[in-house]
């Protein structure tokens, strides 16, 4: 391997981990509400537990942003990768793992972070947005029948090793079926305190748009 490789491999997980590790939920309910997130609701600085905890006024920018954060990354390596390398799959994948451990385990928040889930959007969108679609139609299908983000995100997850294999434009990539797999098992990890409440029924609903009442006669 060749010194610029090294640099380039060292560059992406390092600046990977610790941009990634900056995440929107914690830093707006401090600047907005004057609150750590992670002492809200169920603790997980994120999106769902952001919306459930002060309201969805707020709760797209953290869901934006953390997708933003990644985009940028997987994009910046992806080409730095292409130019020195002349490949773009490799610098998107080994960015977006070290994104995805950076955002769960956050040196600048004593390595208490999110799920990864936005991460993992941001990621796939980097290499190959029509794995992202079919992801995110599981997704949403999972989330009105169930009304569980955590059981969305979950099977979405499982889904996108499927989906990459199943994928003539990228399952001849070792680094991106890698990378599905190793983002899949990640995804597993920090949803297991979820998975223990799903099993247990003590997993939270969330509700999209409201249901309808009938009015009372």
């Amino acid at each position: 391997m060749k010194a610029t490789d090294i640099i380039l491999f060292f560059a992406a997980a390092l600046v990977s981990y610790l941009v990634s590790g900056l995440n929107p939920a914690i830093i707006l309910s401090r600047a907005i509400y004057h609150k750590d997130i992670r002492t809200c609701g169920s603790g997980n600085p994120g999106f769902t537990n952001f919306k459930r905890s002060f309201g969805g006024r707020y709760a797209w920018f953290v869901f934006l942003l953390d997708i933003a954060k990644g985009a940028v990354l997987f994009l910046a390596f992806g080409l730095l990768f292409r130019h020195f390398r002349g490949e773009w799959a490799t610098g998107v994948a080994v960015s977006a793992v070290f994104a995805m451990l950076g955002h769960a385990f956050p040196v600048w928040y004593g390595f208490r972070g999110g799920k990864g889930v936005a991460t993992l959007v941001g990621a796939i969108t980097g290499i190959y947005p029509p794995v992202v679609l079919l992801c995110f139609a599981v997704w949403v299908v999972i989330l009105m029948m169930t009304h569980y983000v955590s059981l969305a995100s979950i099977v979405a997850g499982c889904c996108f090793p499927v989906f990459t294999i199943a994928s003539p434009k990228v399952n001849q990539s070792v680094p991106f079926i890698v990378f599905s797999f190793v983002t899949a098992v990640l995804l597993l990890y920090t949803h297991r305190k979820n998975i223990v409440r799903l099993k247990n029924g003590t997993e939270s609903k969330i509700y999209i748009w409201k249901p309808h009442r009938k009015a009372d006669k």
